[in-house]
């Protein structure tokens, strides 16, 4: 079904006169212009702006409950609405900021790199109040939510512009993957970094069991209240001493960034009218068919990992029993991700992205099913987290890499619509958040209804059996799903191949000091 996809995935280079192809032939045409390479430096600087986000978000993916309810003291309740209503706030405010930023007009600076550098500041102020104790109680679950939203809308401020540069550091296919992969190993040390700094400096936390009269491990109801004035107040100091590394990191990656990486503009779009409306841009960005097809693929595919991710610390405690372990096989997992994105960025450009696709995601399914049947054994759990980890680095690297050949394609079919790239990150980025969110309320009910038993030292049995089908049989059946969807995605490497070919003609006969206006808008036409 891929292939042949009719007028859809027509070669846009297909159509356009040899004459405009072979610009080289024109006598009055300048010379091509080289490739245009990236530095190790550049790409360095650029990946190194991932890790902001994905150091922050990982320290409040696993610490931001625990903190709420044993050092700030608030209220199961509000704990959980805090938490609801942040990611919920955090998914809405990146089609809120691709629009702003579609809105946005070239400065000295660029387009986007303004957005990162202002947001910068109040984003780690935002950050590090979050892991404030205030001294009125009565506010306190009003004062996480403002911040915790506030934070947010500024990390969103950051990334989305971040994630809309790789089109705008290189006009060359390659090199922007080259980039993206640089950038992916980055991210994944980030969360690396981000589990290790919170973790060391703040210390385990867990809650002391104890057996009850009948027989069942229930947590010590009045353990917090045991601990001295002076210990809470330590534990607090602790994540404030965490929250400011961790920010020193973020600024420190930001500046690296700024200074680093400059930002391109396309020589044709200097040439366009008028930027089009935010809404007539969605309108034409999600109506383009490979970008519905592969982001609904990878919405699938996203959804079984981030309940692997969700449900990794309960199933490895409960279901598995390895309570002391989780930590390290977490560590397992993102080290071998981090070491095997660069295996996935040679295999992607040997065998082509779709291949990769098919291969990197499809190679978590026998390591989960071996989870499903295997009993309970540290060694084998530990060989599947690294091969896990090999899936993971794939499901990393893959999207981002695919995005730009979309928008490449986008721009052939609508060769006068700029300032559309925002909308395709910020929009890929909220349905990743929002297949977050389902996996979160997908897991959350699925234990209720199942028995959990908060702050138990051991569940039940349908706990544990859900716990399993949350982290095996369910992520396995929505991959299968995802790697069916992209089946019907149009850009293979053939296509991209062409794609290529058409864009440059478009960008030297634009930068040619000898095109008139009259070519441009015959060229466009044509397209």
């Amino acid at each position: 079904m891929a292939k042949g996809e009719g007028a859809e995935s027509g070669s846009a280079a297909g159509l356009l006169p040899t004459s405009i192809l072979q610009v080289g032939e024109r006598p009055a045409q300048k010379e091509p212009k080289k490739k245009q390479q990236l530095s190790i430096c550049n790409k360095l600087c650029y990946a190194v702006g991932g890790a902001p986000y994905q150091v922050t978000g990982c320290a409040l993916g696993f610490f931001l409950q625990i903190y709420l309810l044993d050092v700030a003291q608030v209220d199961p309740f509000s704990a959980s609405i805090i938490l609801f209503v942040g990611r919920a706030w955090d998914a809405f405010t990146d089609p809120l900021v691709g629009f702003c930023i579609s809105k946005s007009s070239w400065t000295r600076l660029g387009r986007l790199m303004p957005w990162i550098i202002f947001s910068t500041p109040l984003a780690i102020i935002a950050y590090f109040l979050i892991w404030f104790v205030p001294d009125f109680p009565q506010g306190q679950a009003l004062w996480y939510l403002l911040f915790y939203c506030l934070f947010q809308t500024l990390v969103t401020c950051f990334h989305v512009p971040y994630s809309a540069l790789t089109m705008f550091i290189s006009t060359e296919q390659s090199e922007r993957d080259s980039a993206t992969a640089y950038r992916m190993t980055v991210e994944v040390l980030g969360t690396v970094l981000g589990t290790a700094i919170q973790g060391q400096i703040v210390g385990q936390a867990d809650m002391p069991c104890l057996e009850d009269p009948n027989g069942s491990a229930v947590a010590s109801e009045g353990a917090n209240r045991t601990h001295s004035t002076n210990s809470l107040r330590e534990t607090q100091n602790a994540y404030l001493l965490a929250a400011g590394v961790i920010a020193s990191i973020y600024v420190i990656c930001a500046v690296i960034l700024v200074l680093g990486v400059k930002e391109q503009r396309e020589p044709y779009e200097s040439q366009q009218a008028e930027p089009m409306s935010f809404f007539r841009g969605l309108r034409l960005v999600m109506s383009h068919g490979p970008y519905v097809r592969l982001i609904t693929g990878f919405l699938f595919t996203s959804l079984a990992f981030m309940l692997v991710e969700g449900n990794f610390a309960l199933f490895c405690t409960y279901t598995l029993g390895f309570r002391n372990e989780f930590q390290n096989l977490l560590l397992a997992i993102m080290l071998s991700a981090t070491f095997t994105i660069p295996l996935w960025q040679w295999f992607l450009t040997r065998f082509g992205k779709k291949t990769a696709v098919y291969v990197g995601i499809s190679s978590a399914v026998p390591f989960l099913i071996l989870v499903a049947l295997m009993e309970s054994n540290l060694i084998v759990t530990y060989v599947v987290a690294v091969a896990a980890g090999i899936s993971v680095a794939a499901a990393f690297l893959l999207p981002w890499s695919m995005l730009p050949d979309v928008i490449d394609d986008f721009h052939l079919k609508q060769p006068h619509s700029h300032g559309t790239e925002p909308i395709f990150f910020s929009f890929y980025v909220f349905f990743t958040k929002f297949a977050s969110g389902v996996s979160l309320g997908i897991s959350t009910l699925s234990l209720d209804f199942a028995g959990y038993r908060t702050r138990g030292c051991s569940q039940p049995a349908p706990v544990r059996f859900t716990l399993k089908m949350l982290v095996t049989m369910a992520p396995i059946a929505l991959i299968l799903l995802g790697l069916l969807l992209f089946k019907l995605y149009p850009i293979d490497e053939e296509k991209r191949r062409q794609n290529k070919k058409a864009l440059q003609a478009l960008r030297e006969e634009a930068s040619s000091s000898g095109c008139s206006d009259t070519d441009s808008t015959e060229l466009a036409s044509i397209l």
